[in-house]
């Protein structure tokens, strides 16, 4: 037995089975040969960025389209830095913006698919049987350097102006006697496993990028960590392993990672394993100023995922925008197919632009009132309770109360070659339409002396509102209603239309349109209003009576 072996042994007695009999417990995906795997695979360390969402969208799009299989595996091997709740937070974060998953993980604490488990926490018996392969084929050492003589060695490199890190001659284990490491592990001293890297200084490894192209990057040649000194692997190094078992065939990450990358395909040459496509998005930008920045996880709070989803954009904006920013194409077609939904548009990741893409707050909101400008009245109010229920009480209250009649306020306008779009995100339905319930209407800040026209002050307003209702019927047609409406215009010594008025405008008070808005002030305290006959009709009778009663002083 050689000594690699003897001591592989040693540092592994427990691991009995070979990386093949684990291999064999995770058989290749039965998928089309185009098919593609892909997986979003967060530390549960803080919360999703919006960023992190981009990728993960990308992800599952390519899957998707493809025919393939996308996956949520969590890589928690850094346990100290987990924030409590942040799996959660991420699953709310994927369910709400529609990101589906095939397998993987579905809650804190279950899991679905058989390629798991699916967090790394719990696969450290997997990593073992790797490691002590690696161990016995000389490929992998334990180092017993603590904190103060890895600094010592950080502190000598800098004095010689030498590269830092754990390589070549610095990397004092790499080497070590036999009787040495014998010596130590009998002393029961702590230990990492690293890498012993083949790479060289002078040479380069050429990897084709998704997005970046053509790349040409030196080798590494760090000894780099393998397994922590309480047993847990590092990223890098449990994410090659889980990676091959899973049948992850494309990586789509942020280009932070790229420094990373010949790390990586290091390990899978290492451990004789094909290496996934890797696809490398430079970060999302943001206008600050005149110049473009980054997003802040610390100064913006709109980094933030849970930012979007408390606002209340439907998850199908955000898809929508991220395509945009995705392939510059996507507008185009989007024109040409204006019902059909995204999913049916073929992301290409040749189309993706290697220079960081600029996410504009504006477009956002324009695409997002286009999206549920094509909405149902149902779909709106699915949407809109759903988010009520988690962020506004009092709206979620009044959606639940009535429902038929919450339906029929978000019908109004709705349809037809040019629909509403006074929506952007389930948080403008208050400010928008919560007039249209009594609760909210008695208690909103805006009052109807405020946005009276400059010609019809209160005492005016109050004789138009009361010649008005001397002659309404709720039950008049569009044009009924209107006629009476020019007719209280005339009463009051208003044009009963606009050709009129602009003709002769000093023969005038105003027109029929300002006692249109008188009305509408006296029924929403709103000066913006889908159309007023609509309104009318949606409230009903008695709402209708009642507020214009109040109006008057009755």
């Amino acid at each position: 037995m050689t000594y690699d072996q003897q001591l592989a042994d040693r540092l592994f007695p427990n691991v009995t089975l070979l990386p093949q009999d684990v291999i064999a417990q995770y058989p290749r995906r039965e998928l089309a040969a185009a098919a593609k795997v892909t997986r979003f695979a967060p530390s549960p360390t803080g919360f999703l960025t919006i960023g992190g969402l981009y990728a993960t969208f990308i992800s599952e799009r390519l899957a998707h389209q493809s025919g393939g299989v996308f996956f949520l595996r969590i890589e928690d091997t850094d346990r100290k830095r987990e924030v409590k709740g942040s799996i959660d937070g991420i699953i709310s974060a994927l369910d709400y913006f529609g990101i589906r998953r095939d397998e993987g993980i579905t809650h804190s604490d279950g899991e679905s698919g058989r390629y798991g488990p699916y967090k790394q926490s719990a696969r450290a018996s997997i990593y073992h049987v790797f490691l002590k392969r690696l161990v016995a084929e000389g490929l992998a050492y334990p180092c017993f350097c603590d904190a103060e003589e890895l600094n010592a060695i950080r502190e000598a490199q800098g004095r010689r102006n030498e590269p830092t890190g754990y390589y070549g001659d610095w990397a004092v284990y790499r080497h070590a006697a036999p009787e040495k490491v014998q010596e130590q592990l009998d002393a029961g001293k702590p230990y990492v496993i690293r890498l012993k890297s083949p790479g060289s200084a002078d040479r380069k490894i050429r990897i084709t990028d998704l997005i970046k192209g053509e790349l040409s990057m030196p080798e590494n040649v760090q000894d780099i960590v393998l397994m922590k000194s309480d047993g847990i692997p590092t990223y890098h190094f449990a994410h090659a392993v889980d990676d091959y078992l899973m049948g992850t065939t494309h990586v789509i990450r942020g280009d932070e990672w790229l420094s990373s990358l010949p790390v990586h395909v290091q390990l899978f040459e290492v451990l004789g394993l094909p290496a996934p496509a890797y696809g490398h998005l430079a970060p999302i930008m943001k206008m600050d100023g005149a110049s473009k920045r980054k997003f802040s996880k610390r100064k913006d709070p709109d980094a933030a995922v849970l930012y979007y989803q408390q606002q209340g954009f439907p998850g199908d904006t955000i898809s929508e925008y991220f395509m945009t920013l995705a392939n510059s194409n996507y507008e185009e077609w989007r024109s040409a197919h204006p019902d059909e939904p995204y999913q049916h548009f073929l992301l290409e990741t040749s189309r993706m632009s290697a220079g960081g893409p600029l996410f504009d707050m504006h477009k956002l909101t324009d695409i997002s009132k286009d999206v549920i400008s094509r909405m149902t009245a149902d779909g709106v109010y699915a949407q809109c309770l759903d988010w009520a229920k988690e962020y506004d009480d009092k709206l979620y209250r009044h959606l639940s109360d009535d429902p038929d009649y919450a339906k029929r306020v978000f019908n109004i306008g709705r349809g037809g070659a040019k629909p509403r779009k006074d929506l952007s995100r389930w948080s403008d339905v208050r400010p928008v339409s919560g007039y249209f319930f009594d609760g909210l209407f008695e208690s909103g800040g805006a009052r109807a002396e405020t946005i009276l026209p400059p010609n019809a002050g209160l005492p005016r307003a109050k004789r138009i509102v009361e010649l008005y209702m001397e002659t309404w019927d709720y039950k008049d047609d569009r044009d009924s209603w209107f006629e009476k409406m020019k007719h209280t215009a005339e009463q009051v010594g208003f044009a009963k239309d606009m050709k009129s008025f602009k003709k002769s405008p000093d023969s005038y008070q105003g027109h029929v349109g300002d006692v249109a808005m008188v009305l509408r002030a006296a029924l929403t305290h709103s000066a913006f209003t889908p159309d007023l006959y609509d309104v009318m009709q949606v409230m009903g009778e008695d709402r209708v009576r009642l507020r214009l009663n109040r109006f008057v002083g009755r």
